[in-house]
């Protein structure tokens, strides 16, 4: 599927982008909080995003999308992969929350550019990344630097559970990005409520759209 794609041109264009990141507070208060998260049936994407108030973590509303997958996976490019089923999620929906927690890197990326800082930019609202896996970086005492730069954060959310990494997407500072994150963690769940909610209902969806 990729054999067309020029990444290198691509790299280029995450360099460009990354130009476009604003890593300070573009927002008075956070009042409604969604998540969102994505899983596969074949070359399916399927985005599932959760709206909650953030006060509460009730749920208000949820939506989900399928788009096909323009390019199979590729590691640095994952947002070329499942932005168009994201964004039309985001767009389904009648709550426009404040911020988007988003399963994956934000500029806890090799070009600064990981899967919630695209989105972010794409969509025009505050976004932080939450992911379970690290694909660059060196951690000091929690803090995680990419040539020498402080990017994100590591947080040990339950017991004998690997921990989560934490990167601020699009319009807003690290250190509020951790601060939300954190007040979003609901025991026993490893991930902050709203993705927890999210991965959950993708997976859902997933299941359903497999039994047919």
């Amino acid at each position: 599927m990729n054999l067309s794609i020029d990444f290198e041109k691509i790299k280029k264009e995450q360099i460009k982008l990354s130009e476009s990141i604003i890593l300070k507070d573009e927002f008075k208060k956070i009042e409604i909080i969604a998540a969102i998260d994505q899983t596969y049936v074949k070359e399916d994407v399927i985005s599932h995003i959760v709206v909650c108030d953030y006060k509460t973590l009730k749920v208000i509303e949820t939506k989900t999308a399928v788009a096909k997958a323009p390019i199979s996976y590729k590691p640095g490019f994952l947002s070329y992969r499942e932005l168009p089923a994201m964004v039309n999620a985001f767009i389904a929906l009648k709550s426009k929350p404040d911020l988007i927690i988003v399963d994956g890197n934000g500029i806890l990326h090799p070009r600064r550019l990981g899967i919630a800082s695209h989105f972010g930019l794409v969509i025009s609202k505050p976004t932080i990344g939450v992911a379970r896996n690290l694909v660059t970086g060196k951690v000091d005492k929690g803090k995680f630097y990419v040539e020498n730069e402080l990017r994100g954060f590591e947080i040990k959310t339950k017991d004998h559970a690997t921990p989560i990494y934490v990167s601020p997407g699009h319009m807003i500072s690290l250190g509020t990005a951790l601060r939300i994150v954190t007040n979003c963690i609901r025991p026993p769940h490893k991930l902050p409520e709203p993705l927890h909610l999210a991965h959950r209902g993708a997976r859902r969806e997933m299941k359903e759209k497999l039994s047919k």
